[in-house]
């Protein structure tokens, strides 16, 4: 199966009062924003899940922050980006107005709106005992963010104790690398990590961390809520759950790749005619992994290449219908999109190192290794710096070829001048997730257009940045992730890269100048 292709966000510029209203920082849009790779599974069917790719791109560092962008677009359906930095709390999430908005304080509200990216860049995206509450909304992303301890009673409160919910006619959701945990079950005041409910559709989750929480995730509220479902679950890591992973009452989903540890009490419970495609999962150290439980109004699954590992099965009863302890498929699943399993014996290693924020978004590859979602190695992907219809690559010569450079911060094993030597397998690192390096020449030189190449196995790494006139200072461009950059034709002798934040140790491959 092909790899995924970074989503390029390129943007029209909007004006800076926009920006200041939304009190968070705009960049440049031809610079493309940090969310990677296309949306998998059935958040790409239906029309697909883009959020909000081809608007602009702000940064967040608080919850009123966020409302505030989502509040100054032009409308409820304007594409935006939104990168979110730091700790996001009760103390600091109010309730927004606005046309194009509808939210309200202690929560994250994204209510009666589209196109929406939600994306943690630099040190990363904490939600901190405050829940992302979807409804009434369509194409929608969040990625690399950390969402943690939300209740539903005790103190502070928020979301009804979801990490994230959806509920109310929400179509193509596309949640990727997230971490979602608790620290209890409903008695410590927490509900569910993963919630959707009521009429919601076309919902992927990947490469996410679940862990230490009484309930996983549902799909319908109740045994005669059946309308929601087309849901997939791949490459998500479920650790100390006691239950629901997921509970699926009615609908469809496919379940594949994903690792289990410790569930403690039932692990995916298909219910009242749900149908679950159940592909090269590794359950360890759990009890009654799949079946149905807890009712009498059964659900059907498909199973294929999963392993179980001391894995226990409790007997059949009334409202107790465990698959095991030697599953078998008693219906058939059709998947409309394609997809490429992970050897389930793979998948504690491919899930350990993949699910979660803050893991560089790195994905399996299918056979059992990880990459990142852009492979400039990949001949077939139009970001390959080999191909010669290459975008990125503007006419002309490559002026920082037999340029000098220097910089701020250089890490053991890298060099100043790998950024400039036409060799992708060499690179520059920063000491830790901020730098800057620099080309020079000898005499004044007009440049007009950069291309900045990360390292392999580093694409998406690099977040906000600053392009410098080293010469006078001046700020030439602003922006967030690596890739093609113009600028206005200026003469100079020394242009500086600044990254300002990261989702990791930068690599840099090349800093690539042009005349045009």
């Amino acid at each position: 199966m092909r790899r995924p292709v970074a989503l390029r966000l390129s943007a029209a510029l909007s004006t800076m009062a926009l920006a200041a209203a939304a009190g968070a920082v705009l960049t440049m849009p031809e610079a493309s924003a940090a969310v990677a790779g296309g949306a998998t599974g059935y958040a790409s069917q239906n029309g697909g899940t883009t959020g909000g790719a081809g608007g602009q791109t702000v940064r967040a560092t608080t919850g009123t922050q966020i409302h505030q962008a989502l509040c100054g677009r032009a409308s409820s359906s304007t594409p935006i980006t939104i990168e979110v930095e730091g700790t996001i709390n009760h103390a600091n999430t109010a309730k927004v107005s606005g046309d194009s908005c509808n939210t309200a304080a202690g929560v994250i509200e994204l209510k009666q709106i589209s196109n929406v990216t939600i994306v943690g860049v630099g040190s990363g995206a904490v939600f901190d005992q405050l829940g992302i509450h979807i409804r009434q909304s369509s194409n929608i992303i969040i990625q690399n963010v950390t969402v943690k301890n939300v209740k539903k009673s005790g103190s502070p409160t928020s979301n009804g104790g979801d990490a994230i919910g959806m509920e109310s006619d929400v179509r193509n959701v596309w949640v990727d690398h997230a971490t979602l945990e608790a620290s209890g079950g409903e008695d410590d005041g927490f509900d569910g990590l993963f919630d959707m409910k009521d009429n919601t559709q076309y919902v992927t989750l990947s490469y996410s961390t679940l862990r230490n929480s009484g309930r996983g995730g549902l799909i319908g509220s109740s045994e005669t809520q059946l309308d929601n479902g087309y849901v997939t679950f791949h490459h998500n890591l479920y650790e100390n759950v006691d239950s629901r992973t997921p509970l699926l009452r009615g609908g469809t989903a496919h379940i594949y790749n994903n690792y289990y540890v410790k569930l403690n009490k039932s692990g995916i419970n298909s219910r009242a005619g749900a149908h679950a495609k159940v592909d090269n999962n590794y359950f360890k150290d759990s009890k009654d992994v799949l079946g149905t439980f807890y009712t009498d109004t059964t659900g059907y699954w498909q199973v294929s290449g999963n392993t179980f590992d001391n894995v226990t099965w409790s007997s059949p009863g009334t409202e107790n219908h465990p698959a095991g302890p030697n599953p078998q498929s008693n219906t058939t699943v059709s998947i409309p999109y394609a997809y490429t399993l992970d050897a389930s014996s793979c998948v504690p290693a491919i899930v350990t190192s993949t699910a979660g924020a803050n893991k560089g978004l790195k994905v399996s590859d299918g056979n059992c290794s990880t990459t990142n979602p852009t492979d400039p190695t990949d001949p077939t992907d139009p970001t390959d710096p080999t191909d010669p219809t290459d975008p990125t690559t503007p006419p002309g010569t490559n002026l920082s070829l037999g340029a000098g450079a220097d910089g701020s911060s250089k890490a053991s094993g890298t060099s100043y001048g790998n950024v400039r030597d036409g060799d992708l397998s060499t690179y520059w690192s920063p000491a830790g997730s901020t730098g800057s390096v620099s080309v020079k020449w000898g005499s004044a030189t007009t440049v007009s257009a950069v291309t900045i190449r990360e390292a392999a196995g580093a694409q998406g790494v690099t977040g906000s940045w600053r392009l410098l006139n080293a010469d006078t200072g001046a700020v030439l461009k602003t922006g967030s992730g690596a890739g093609a950059i113009t600028i206005p034709a200026t003469s100079l002798r020394k242009l500086t890269f600044e990254i300002t934040s990261a989702s990791g140790t930068p690599r840099i491959a090349e800093f690539e100048t042009y005349a045009g």
